[in-house]
């Protein structure tokens, strides 16, 4: 159907010591800027058909620089949109908070082991369930845009968020959302599902500086010895 690749934003002042969440004006650090930049480089080759951003700034950034790696190249993308169903976990009165500190919150062993169960506290605290629905759901709609503007084949970018990536390859996966902290994706990290009509495929998962190119668009010949297996065939022995 499409092929998503899901980038996780660049470094922050935030990213380790705190949770961040929706805390506003978090923006990419030096260190963000130069992962970002060179993750933006090695994918520039890869045609995409969308660039699509949470709204929050340290991922708006990353996307920019995604698109600016691309703007005089074939592969140019379409301007960037920002689809707020991307956007971070609203993780409620534990926003903004040291991680250490929350790491003695009863909270946190839930969070760890049973993360289906975990509503954040507060107001706005959403639950982990909720946040991978809208998430999930944000592909699924932007699968169907994306293959009747583009084609089945095209590929598309969306720029999010640790918790909100491993909730989608959780998905695509099967798994149940309690085991979604078994996924890694770490800053700029590129995650990449493959959806079909029958299934999704995991392509990669947590990739801070692999090859491209076999995720570059397959020419005619490419195809040869294929014939007989549709797009959603899983191939016994794991294919060539």
């Amino acid at each position: 159907m499409t092929t998503l690749l899901l980038v996780r934003h660049g470094m922050t002042a935030m990213t380790g010591p705190f949770l961040a969440g929706w805390t506003p004006g978090v923006h990419l650090d030096e260190r963000g800027r130069a992962q970002v930049t060179a993750l933006a480089a090695r994918i520039a080759p890869l045609p995409l058909a969308a660039i699509v951003t949470s709204p929050l700034e340290r991922c708006a950034e990353t996307a920019e620089a995604i698109a600016a790696a691309r703007a005089t190249g074939e592969a140019a993308a379409e301007k960037i949109e920002t689809d707020e169903r991307f956007g971070e976990v609203r993780y409620g009165d534990w926003t903004g908070r040291p991680l250490k500190e929350l790491a003695e919150e009863p909270l946190w062993r839930v969070v760890q082991a049973h993360p289906s169960a975990v509503k954040f506290p507060g107001e706005n605290g959403e639950s982990l369930a909720a946040a991978q629905h809208r998430a999930v759901t944000a592909v699924r709609d932007w699968n169907a845009r994306i293959a009747a503007e583009h084609g089945p084949d095209a590929r598309y970018a969306v720029c999010s968020h640790g918790d909100i990536i491993k909730a989608i390859v959780a998905d695509a996966l099967g798994l149940h959302l309690d085991q979604f902290q078994r996924i890694q994706a770490d800053p700029a990290s590129l995650t990449v599902i493959r959806y079909t009509e029958t299934r999704p495929f995991v392509v990669r998962v947590n990739d801070t500086g692999g090859d491209i190119t076999p995720l570059m668009p397959e020419t005619p010949g490419e195809s040869a010895g294929k014939d007989g297996l549709g797009p959603d065939d899983a191939v016994p022995g794991g294919g060539a």
